[in-house]
């Protein structure tokens, strides 16, 4: 009896849950931020535009740059190679990730408070707000990204551990439908307690979390790291004197990733889907508001918004059983090819089938988002690839995700400049007046014989011209993507085969 009983435990909560679950304790902060940070300052604290600006201007410098920043901090020591004297273990490794995420978590979840409480002027509060909260958050995220390419090699353990990320993000995406029963411009106090009970439950989660994985790591791995040690005390004396060598600096870093074709033709095809992932969420609500608002309810629109915030997480679970088929490749080939024939479809459709408009604007953002969460599985290949081409001491997983996020988030800069640039040249609407600007038929590019409001029709073919034209370039770059198949498989053998201590099964733990 207790031995089944222990079984169930140890079951109900594996390594593979336990990682998962860590996702949990950040989007339940991360939705509610985005929903309402910017509204609390321009509406409740009551910044100016000068303030506002300068802020997410440097915000956006240090978001770009946080994530190598910290990458490199992080596994600068791991870029040496396999001959320096000080080996570091896998084991090792994932222990210090965990130990980040117990110290990074819990902080930030507190940085996540200092928005809802206004304590200092509302430009400088909203600097400092954005920073502090962007750095700690790339502190969880890098070490959570690079423990899926830690704890496993094969693509099977991936995709478990990536199946287990979609369920806890998709229970954390609840706290946006909370999140609207508290929320009151008028009366603050009850939105700040709910922001208080999600921190405190994500500092409980997070510490908790963390020391159990430790512990469970520690116990399971303890046996194989004291056999490894002794065999090294037997190997001193007998092997070859071997010289330590000159730590690689950024530049050769660099120039190494600038090698690998495939790293260089992912970052362009990634830029692409953050540009598209980012416009979407910039634009969703001008979508319903302008081609929608008029022929579907209040409600209707809240349903659709809850919809694109919680099925892609729920579509991603389905998304994984395809990759575990079909592999990554083919499935994100798939859905690059659909959100192509959507586009194509609505855009032959017209502006006028209201039920055809509300299926694409969800399914669009629905897919596109799957998208990006399938990403991390190829990111882990592309750490499999360097460690194996560039015969590292260990596989530098944070650097990799950091540099990865450095090439690519420009395209969360461009996406609402570019949007609404193409709203102004051919609406003239300008999303910073502060009146609304009524549709007119006369001064636009955007005539329509049948009647259709100018900015109606203009915001239709940024909907459907900007998903066929993302499409394009990404089957482009994608097809000259090789790190796949065969190739792939032996990457993962040479890996595998690699002298790097002791190794990990996710199965066993």
């Amino acid at each position: 009896m207790g031995r089944s009983f222990w079984g169930c435990w140890r079951s109900l909560f594996s390594i593979a849950v336990l990682y998962g679950s860590l996702a949990l304790f950040t989007s339940i902060l991360h939705n509610v931020f985005l929903l309402y940070y910017v509204e609390t300052f321009v509406s409740i604290y009551k910044i100016d535009k000068v303030s506002f600006w300068v802020g997410e201007t440097i915000f956006l410098i240090w978001n770009s740059v946080n994530d190598p920043l910290f990458g490199w901090l992080s596994d600068r020591s791991f870029l040496s190679s396999p001959q320096t004297s000080s080996q570091i273990s896998s084991p090792e490794v994932v222990l210090k990730r965990l130990k980040a995420l117990s110290t990074n978590g819990p902080l930030f979840a507190l940085s996540f408070l200092a928005f809802w409480v206004a304590w200092a002027r509302p430009g400088l509060q909203f600097l400092l707000c954005l920073c502090l909260y962007d750095g700690f958050l790339t502190m969880v995220d890098l070490h959570h990204s690079a423990l899926l390419a830690d704890l496993a090699v094969s693509a099977a353990d991936r995709t478990r551990l990536n199946f287990h990320c979609s369920v806890f993000s998709a229970l954390g995406s609840l706290s946006v439908f909370l999140s609207y029963s508290f929320w009151d411009k008028e009366d603050f106090f009850s939105f700040r307690l709910f922001c208080v009970t999600l921190a405190a439950f994500s500092i409980l989660g997070f510490f908790l979390v963390s020391q159990l994985l430790q512990q469970r790591f520690k116990k399971e791995i303890h046996p194989k790291l004291d056999e490894a040690s002794a065999l090294k005390e037997l190997s001193v004396g007998h092997g070859p004197l071997t010289h330590p060598e000159k730590p690689i600096t950024i530049g050769q870093y660099l120039k190494q990733l600038s090698r690998q074709k495939n790293f260089m033709w992912f970052v362009s095809m990634n830029l692409v889907q953050v540009f598209h992932c980012h416009f979407n969420s910039n634009f969703f609500p001008l979508f319903l508001e302008h081609l929608l608002s008029d022929n579907i309810s209040a409600s209707t629109g809240s349903i659709l918004l809850g919809i694109s915030y919680i099925a892609p997480h729920m579509n991603n679970l389905y998304f994984l059983t395809l990759c575990q088929r079909y592999g990554v490749y083919q499935v994100i080939r798939w859905l690059f090819l659909l959100k192509l024939g959507l586009a194509m479809a609505m855009l032959l459709a017209g502006a006028d089938h209201i039920y055809l408009l509300c299926i694409f604007i969800a399914s669009n953002r629905v897919f596109t988002e799957g998208t990006c969460k399938l990403l991390k599985l190829v990111i882990s290949d592309l750490v499999d690839e360097d460690f194996v081409v560039n015969r590292r001491q260990q596989a530098a997983s944070a650097l990799l995700f950091g540099m990865v996020a450095l090439l690519t988030k420009p395209g969360q800069t461009f996406a609402p400049l570019i949007g609404t640039w193409l709203l102004c040249v051919y609406t003239g609407y300008d999303i910073f007046e502060r009146q609304p600007q009524k549709d007119s038929t006369s001064d636009s590019k955007f005539s329509s014989s049948s009647g259709t409001p100018p900015l109606r029709l203009g915001c239709f073919y940024m909907l459907v011209f900007v998903p066929i034209t993302c499409a394009l370039l990404q089957l482009a770059a994608w097809s000259r993507f090789t790190l796949h198949g065969r190739k792939l498989q032996g990457i993962k053998s040479l890996r595998q085969g690699a002298p790097q201590g002791p190794t990990i099964d996710v199965k066993a733990i």
